[in-house]
């Protein structure tokens, strides 16, 4: 989980400021792509306990983005830094 610049998310009849972006792989073919899921949190007491999560979904990486994410040393934060270029959010 990484903490992000907040953003504002439509959740339930409100707008509630999202702070953290939680990230995990669902599936990966360890050849030509990989698929994220993503979830988006309020603020919470900690990065280690985010508040609730306000949106979610799935990304597939794939082509020379897969590429480039599978040769990276960290590819954990390589995927971060992907995922919140796809979603337009800027880690912190």
């Amino acid at each position: 989980m990484v903490q992000i610049q907040p953003v504002n998310v439509w959740y339930n009849g409100q707008v509630i400021e999202a702070k953290y972006l939680n990230a995990y792989v669902i599936n990966d073919n360890l050849s030509t792509f990989a698929q994220f899921w993503w979830g988006l949190y309020a603020e919470g007491t900690s990065p280690d306990s985010p508040g609730i999560n306000v949106a979610s979904a799935n990304l597939t990486i794939a082509g020379q983005d897969y590429i480039d994410w599978n040769a990276n040393p960290d590819i954990n934060a390589a995927a971060y830094t992907w995922i919140a270029g796809q979603l337009g959010l800027t880690i912190i």
